[in-house]
């Protein structure tokens, strides 16, 4: 999914309540002429728990600052995430850079079967019952980036189906009638 794509699926943060999660907080350096100049970078997903989730990451000089900041950030890129009841509509597996994420419906019961930056963006994105699988590096921004462009990849076969037939308009027009 390209950026074009995923900016068609963002959605407007005024009008949602959403709540915010620190995934990681880093403790950055630069070396400059006196020595090392120490900045705070932070990664924060906020999301409503019905299927609008987002990701930002900042840089401040204090760690107030970068959480603020980066939930800024992430409350600017929300985007709809297509939801099957507690659980995701089909398999996913993505590759963004040298990381891989693999994403699974589960039954109900089953819980959030993920660690880290995938659970973060999983459970605000409102999914109850998943299966994951991180492959590769675990840098905790790679992996809840892939993590966000999985879930936006996700589509309902059933609903998919019915709208390139174009059912869905014979549907709601045998109902009205």
């Amino acid at each position: 999914m390209n950026k074009k794509e995923m900016q068609m699926k963002k959605v407007n943060p005024d009008e949602l309540v959403l709540n915010e999660k620190l995934v990681a907080l880093n403790r950055v350096s630069k070396v400059v002429k006196g020595g090392k100049r120490m900045r705070f970078n932070a990664l924060v997903v906020v999301g409503d728990g019905a299927g609008h989730v987002g990701v930002g990451l900042a840089k401040s000089n204090e760690v107030p600052a970068a959480i603020a900041k980066a939930g800024a950030y992430a409350r600017k890129n929300v985007v709809k995430v297509e939801l099957k009841g507690n659980t995701i509509p089909s398999e996913a597996t993505v590759k963004h850079g040298a990381c891989t994420v693999f994403l699974k419906p589960a039954v109900p019961g089953t819980g959030v079967i993920a660690g880290g930056a995938v659970r973060a963006v999983v459970e605000a994105a409102g999914v109850k019952d998943v299966l994951s699988k991180s492959l590769g590096s675990s840098n905790p921004i790679n992996v809840a980036k892939t993590t966000l462009l999985a879930l936006t990849m996700l589509k309902d076969p059933e609903k998919e189906i019915a709208r390139r037939k174009g059912l869905k308009e014979e549907t709601e027009a045998s109902i009205d009638g």
